[in-house]
């Protein structure tokens, strides 16, 4: 018996769909439920303040420099960045009216020194004529007046000539200490008035690096006394320095504390405006055991944190004793060595198993691998 060629093919058809329901209908295989999780290695530690800072290193000394009088400068001898000496000028003013001043002032002393020579000669000859009788002593009286008060003349004009002379010398502006200029305000040309700063000169003899700490870590920050200082420059050289200024008030934009660490003067390689980074060390009495904030685990009023331990997860109940910044310090419930889940632990049961986000890393990374290779 024979069948049509259409029937034949969806017989034919029916057959190979039923064949692949039968193979898609096969259960499909379990997997093992393993979760990613971050963790650390538990590791008693007895530094209790360990914090570093970015700062700026500065000249403690920086002197704002202007003429004692008014005028108009006319020679500008230093540019920023030049190293100058005591004495050293470093601007000038013209001085013409400076020196028409001083000669009036020496035209006047001249005048009372006249009046004054005038009036010594006619006391020594009263004198004289006194000693004759021949004159009152009322009239000798009169003559000593006059010349007490030409010698009150004669000082009066020597003190201007001084002063108008020290005037003169003013119209040179020149450095008081020894340093750098870190700042001009001033060109050739420009009239300034008295005490207007147009130089700015910075000893280099003693330097600090300056550098803001949050309102949180002051108070902290303030008694530790193991502070060292390395420069972005020469980050294998950490040389120990002192807080010298801690500010009283708040930057208004930072909302940060200045604080001021002087350097050594042995730390020749520290320029102005370099980076350096400052580090506070404090030890405590008692090893501490730390964890991240993250790690707790509260349930019913209870904290704990899950531990690995062969590729499995438990809840161990900890004790809280205190605050070190972002980490927490346990007093009791675990041990140094083991591994506590950093992140991810509101995902966790009793006995999952977890993979540790890392592994694979430290894993490719050779133990003789040296720091800089480490660190990138």
């Amino acid at each position: 018996m024979r069948f049509p060629i259409g029937v034949a093919g969806a017989a034919l058809s029916a057959a190979l769909l039923a064949t692949l329901l039968a193979a898609c209908s096969k259960p499909a295989e379990k997997t093992e439920d393993i979760r990613p999780v971050r963790a650390i290695v538990l590791q008693a530690s007895d530094v209790d303040v360990n914090a570093e800072f970015s700062g700026e290193v500065r000249p403690r000394y920086e002197s704002q420099l202007g003429f004692r009088v008014p005028g108009k400068i006319v020679t500008r001898k230093v540019d920023v960045g030049a190293v100058v000496r005591k004495g050293q000028v470093l601007m000038q003013l013209d001085p013409q009216d400076l020196k028409l001043g001083q000669a009036q002032a020496l035209a006047t002393l001249r005048a009372a020194e006249t009046s004054r020579d005038l009036a010594l000669a006619d006391l020594k000859r009263y004198r004289e004529l006194r000693a004759q009788n021949f004159v009152a002593q009322a009239v000798l009286d009169a003559r000593e007046s006059a010349y007490k008060s030409a010698q009150a003349n004669v000082d009066a004009a020597a003190a201007a000539y001084r002063e108008q002379t020290n005037q003169t010398g003013y119209a040179s502006l020149v450095a008081d200490v020894d340093g750098v200029v870190t700042a001009v305000a001033a060109e050739a040309g420009q009239v300034v008035q008295a005490g207007t700063p147009v130089v700015k000169v910075a000893r280099t003899d003693e330097k600090e690096v300056v550098f803001g700490v949050p309102e949180d870590s002051v108070e902290a920050l303030r008694t530790v006394r193991d502070v060292k200082v390395r420069l972005w420059a020469a980050p294998e050289q950490a040389v120990p320095a002192t807080i010298r200024e801690v500010a009283p008030v708040a930057d208004p934009a930072t909302r940060t504390y200045t604080f001021k660490a002087t350097l050594p003067a042995a730390l020749t390689q520290a320029k102005l405006g370099m980076t350096a980074v400052v580090q506070f060390v404090s030890t405590s009495a008692q090893p501490k055991l730390k964890v991240p904030l993250t790690a707790l685990f509260h349930e019913r009023n209870a904290t704990s944190v899950w531990v690995v331990e062969r590729g499995t997860v438990k809840l161990v109940p900890v004790t809280v004793t205190g605050a070190d910044g972002n980490d927490l310090v346990i007093g009791s419930g675990v041990q140094p060595g083991q591994t506590v889940v950093t992140a991810g632990v509101h995902l966790l049961k009793p006995g999952q198993k977890v993979r540790i986000l890392g592994d694979e890393l430290q894993k490719t990374v050779p133990k003789s691998a040296p720091a800089a290779a480490k660190g990138a």
